[in-house]
């Protein structure tokens, strides 16, 4: 393991899109004030500390409209296979396509967080570093509301006392077994959507079999810890802006981009 130096560490943030999006159709492609939403997301991640000399962005995506759309912006992007069935999938084949060292970074976010804060994808890179036996980083932030601690969309993990991950659960985690409906105290964590990995355990992940509790929580980071990996988790104070996975979700972002655009 090579001695990372943060502040010289150079990784690449990968960004895969799907055109064919069930929920959004062409949902890369959503306008957001005049520009792609892919586009919106890479342009705010490059807008972070240190922006290309500190990291490379790259949009992985399945059309070749999205890569048409990508290089108006001057946003790299890359073709990779429309069969794939997940986004590691995806970020694996990405990692092939741009040589990219096992031992180097490579920092997922998602598509579809064009309001995604530039510094929590340094802190997910960043726990990487601090932590060389987990071949993973994520985030989470602290549940405040009851019904988001029992809504199964909303994925709760569990940490030890290294800020690693024990278990991801769309159940109620931990239970606080003698306060009846009150939240847990300290507050129990939701996850965040955004990844780290170590480019050769990314290449290998696809290649892992899927977990039982993988299947049955439809999680597919359980894999991981299934198979013996360590994820680590960066806990954040506020939740990040929301992503969009709906038509009203895309209405909501494209008002905020309104108002973004009426004060400049």
């Amino acid at each position: 393991m090579r001695n990372w130096d943060f502040d010289a560490l150079k990784f690449t943030i990968l960004i895969p899109a799907r055109l064919a999006s069930t929920r959004l159709p062409n949902k890369p492609l959503a306008d957001l004030g005049g520009v792609p939403m892919v586009v919106r997301v890479a342009q705010r991640v490059r807008s972070g500390p240190g922006g290309a000399a500190k990291f490379r962005v790259v949009v992985a995506c399945d059309h070749e409209k999205v890569v048409s759309a990508c290089r108006v912006y001057a946003v790299e992007a890359i073709l990779t296979r429309s069969e794939h069935v997940s986004g590691s999938d995806r970020l694996a084949e990405a990692c092939d396509l741009l040589n990219i060292p096992d031992d180097e970074l490579v920092i997922n976010v998602q598509g579809d967080e064009p309001l995604i804060d530039p510094a929590l994808v340094d802190a997910v890179a960043e726990l990487l570093i601090q932590h060389p036996e987990a071949s993973m980083s994520t985030a989470a932030h602290p549940i405040h509301n009851l019904g988001d601690f029992n809504n199964p969309n909303v994925v709760k993990v569990v940490l030890d006392a290294r800020a690693m991950a024990l278990y991801f659960s769309r159940a109620p985690i931990p239970v606080w077994r003698d306060a009846g409906a009150a939240l847990p105290s300290p507050r129990p964590l939701r996850h965040i959507g955004i990844y780290g990995y170590r480019a050769g355990f990314l290449r290998e992940f696809p290649r892992l079999a899927p977990a039982p509790l993988e299947v049955t929580e439809a999680l597919e980071q359980l894999r991981a810890l299934w198979h013996g990996h360590r994820i680590a988790v960066h806990v954040s104070v506020d939740a990040p802006p929301a992503g969009v996975d709906t038509p009203q979700d895309l209405e909501r972002v494209r008002r905020i981009f309104q108002q973004l655009s009426s004060t400049h």
